[in-house]
């Protein structure tokens, strides 16, 4: 086995800048203009998964308009949407969890309104 030299500080900076700096195509993916929702959960009552759906649901539906979704462990029961600083679905006040036609109908109307949403649009009742 051959002894390294150490790095010099010169070197290690170079990697640093090269670890910390994204792709440009990364950078554009993750564009800080446009707006992300967090979803908080409690994880005691099990709701990662149902948080989890929620967030690819919202993601393959405004792919090219959200900046991303958070998911954010929570205490006591709590269920809380956002976008931004406004609150979009509170399971307390509300008293259930959001259905994601519900959701994406919340996060379009703030996030896009002329936006078609298909059949996630239609009225429950016929």
């Amino acid at each position: 086995m051959v002894p390294r030299e150490p790095e010099t500080p010169d070197a290690q900076g170079d990697i640093f800048e090269i670890m910390v700096k994204p792709p440009s195509d990364v950078a554009e993916c993750c564009n800080p203009a446009r707006p992300r929702v967090e979803i908080r959960y409690c994880p005691r009552c099990g709701w990662l998964l149902r948080a989890a759906w929620l967030a690819q649901e919202l993601l393959t539906t405004f792919a090219d308009e959200l900046g991303g979704v958070t998911l954010v462990p929570a205490d006591k029961g709590e269920f809380i949407v956002s976008l931004g600083d406004r609150v979009l679905f509170d399971r307390t006040t509300m008293g259930r969890l959001p259905e994601a036609r519900e959701l994406k109908q919340l996060v379009r109307d703030c996030v896009c309104p002329d936006k078609p949403l298909g059949h996630s649009e239609r009225s429950l009742t016929r």
